[in-house]
C-alpha cells in the first residue's frame, strides 16, 4: 500500500529541489532521512520534512487500520518536484523600464511504499 505526503506552494524553486529528489528516489525511508540530514540545502530540510510527514501517514491508524508499518520496510517510490505558482514582481530599470522578478514555488510529492 502506497503512503502520499506533498508539499505545496513550497517557496523555493522547483529547479533546486530536483537534484535532491534524484538523490533518494529508491532509497529506503530511513536511508533517505540520513542523506538528507547532511546535505547543506535548504531545499533538503523541506523533502526531509515531506518524508517525515510520509512515514506518519503510514503509522498512522485511521489511514492504515489493522496493520502496522515500520520505518525500515518503506521506500521512496515515487519523488515528484513540480514548479508551482510564481509571485510576479516589478523591478524598476533605467529609463522609465521595468524587468519582472518570478519568485518561484514548488509542489513536493512524496510516495512511500512497502518493500
Amino acid at each position: 500500500m502506497a503512503f502520499n505526503a506533498l508539499h505545496r506552494h513550497a517557496r523555493i524553486s522547483a529547479r533546486k529541489v530536483r537534484p535532491l529528489a534524484d538523490m533518494v528516489r529508491g532509497k529506503l525511508a530511513d536511508e533517505a532521512l540520513d542523506i538528507l540530514k547532511f546535505q547543506p540545502q535548504r531545499g533538503a530540510r523541506m523533502l526531509e520534512k515531506v518524508i517525515q510527514s510520509a512515514l506518519g501517514n503510514a503509522q498512522d491508524p485511521e489511514q492504515n487500520p489493522g496493520r502496522t508499518v515500520s520505518a525500515e520496510d518503506l521506500y521512496i517510490s515515487e519523488v515528484r518536484v513540480d514548479g508551482g505558482p510564481m509571485f510576479k514582481r516589478i523591478r524598476p530599470r533605467a529609463r522609465g523600464m521595468a524587468f519582472m522578478i518570478k519568485k518561484r514555488t514548488a509542489h513536493i510529492h512524496v510516495t512511500l511504499d512497502e518493500a
